[in-house]
């Protein structure tokens, strides 16, 4: 799971086709704010930006890749806002 500054949607959505990861879902509008020093992200006058958060689902040795990208991403705009997390799939349909 990926939550991001909405900023970041078209970047990340082009190249996780770049990184051969092709299924994925969005939400966008998402609120929140960062545990530790993140500006709060809620669609108000006080606090404009949004976030936005995409699942996908990728085979175990593509994760180390995809969380690589992320960090650097985050790295470069770091302003913004950027987390990703590892979630394991017991099973699927």
């Amino acid at each position: 799971m990926i939550i991001f500054d909405q900023a970041h949607y078209s970047q990340i959505e082009r190249d996780l086709s770049k990184l051969n990861i092709r299924g994925f879902s969005s939400w966008k509008e998402v609120y929140g704010r960062g545990s530790n020093t993140g500006e709060p992200h809620y669609g108000s006058h006080a606090w404009p930006s949004v976030n936005n958060a995409i699942i996908t689902i990728v085979e175990n040795d593509r994760v180390a890749l995809l969380l690589k990208y992320l960090k650097e991403l985050d790295n470069e705009y770091n302003n913004l806002g950027l987390r990703a997390f590892v979630l394991n799939v017991e099973d699927m349909v």
